[in-house]
């Protein structure tokens, strides 16, 4: 299925290559469950660790900056491109969200334009083995670290049946109860099951050494950990389940997100205030406010912003939902004051228009540093 050159006991890929054509530049892409366990089976007999990003698609720095890290921490990634339905209640923008998958593979031959660090060779796994350039005759030579998941709802949900209404689904649900329930859980009661659900399929479809998560979704990252630790999983184990920085815009400080696109002018121009509000929080912090006065803070700052819109005479509606400051193991409310051993979240979630935006800082810890460069 692919050629892999083994370089000792460390089984590290070789350097990158320089200057190579638009046919070397080629990213399998893996539709089934078995071409994605052949893969992954010949992956393991060379001993080499395999990275995942679980993505819906619609890619953006952010997204990327992910597939920097692991490429460069590890031979091969997989990135998965699956819009996952059981996230989705029915009243929520399942049809809507962006299915972007050929400017996505663009992005991704993009961070590879250096060359690749391992030779995969694709041997028809792929669709896109079939759609190299002609000028390159011969069997497909795609050489690449990273490869694509790309399932089919049939591939992830084989018992097919009703996947948006979860109290119609036949078959099994994975739900974290006492995590899943609450900020993120509260305001969309099936995300998380979903989330937990489609994650829990990929990592037993892909068997992960480490994954890769973004700190703008804060809440969905550390449930995970606790779900791989709750199932004595392996694929990946816990401490190999990483939160990386969030990737802001760097004129607006507003996170990079795939609904973000659904934003008017106007509307981006108010988005930011989510951060505004969240960084008032956090300097409260820093002068030892309790978790009370944070959300007090915080919520001043929109309210303030509110106020703006409707003296300005600007068309944007603004409406908060939550924000909440609470322990990144328990989940717990945090109320008190700090005693310089708390390590928390301060979270929030708001209305722009009709885009919700979430968005976090973490207080007393950090995520994992973001040591990447801009091509893999």
């Amino acid at each position: 299925m692919f050629a892999l050159a083994q370089r000792g006991a460390r089984a590290h890929a070789p350097p990158l290559a320089r200057g190579f054509n638009s046919a070397r530049n080629h990213i399998p892409v893996i539709r089934s469950l078995g071409q994605m366990r052949r893969w992954r089976a010949q992956a393991r007999s060379l001993g080499l660790e395999v990275g995942l990003i679980p993505t819906m698609g619609a890619l953006h720095d952010g997204h990327l900056n992910l597939v920097r890290a692991s490429v460069n921490r590890h031979p091969l990634t997989v990135m998965s491109l699956f819009v996952n339905p059981t996230q989705f209640a029915p009243h929520e923008d399942l049809n809507a969200y962006p299915r972007t998958f050929e400017s996505d593979m663009d992005k991704l031959r993009g961070l590879l334009r250096q060359g690749p660090a391992a030779v995969i060779h694709g041997l028809g796994i792929s669709e896109y083995d079939r759609r190299l350039p002609k000028q390159n005759p011969g069997p497909p030579q795609g050489e690449s670290p990273l490869v694509v998941f790309a399932p089919t709802v049939d591939t992830m949900y084989p018992l097919r049946g009703e996947l948006q209404n979860l109290t119609e689904h036949k078959g099994a649900t994975i739900h974290v109860k006492g995590w899943g329930d609450v900020m993120e859980g509260a305001s969309r009661p099936q995300f998380f099951t979903g989330v937990s659900t489609v994650c829990t399929k990929l990592f037993n479809a892909v068997e992960p050494d480490h994954a890769y998560f973004g700190q703008k979704d804060i809440q969905q990252a550390l449930l995970l950990k606790i779900l791989q630790q709750d199932l004595l999983s392996s694929h990946p184990p816990p401490e190999n389940l990483h939160i990386l920085p969030t990737t802001r815009d760097k004129d607006t400080g507003l996170a990079l997100s795939s609904r973000n696109s659904y934003l008017s002018e106007p509307e981006l121009k108010v988005a930011p205030v989510l951060q505004r509000a969240l960084k008032a929080a956090s300097s409260a912090w820093d002068n030892c406010a309790s978790g009370s006065t944070m959300i007090e803070v915080a919520n001043r700052v929109v309210a303030e912003e509110q106020e703006r819109i409707r003296n300005e005479g600007e068309d944007v509606v603004l409406t908060p939902d939550y924000f909440e400051v609470f322990d990144r193991q328990t989940f717990a409310p945090f109320r008190g004051t700090p005693t310089g051993e708390d390590k928390l979240v301060i979270s929030g979630a708001l209305r722009v228009g009709k885009t919700r935006l979430i968005d976090n800082l973490l207080l007393g810890w950090d995520a994992e540093a973001l040591d990447v460069s801009n091509d893999v």
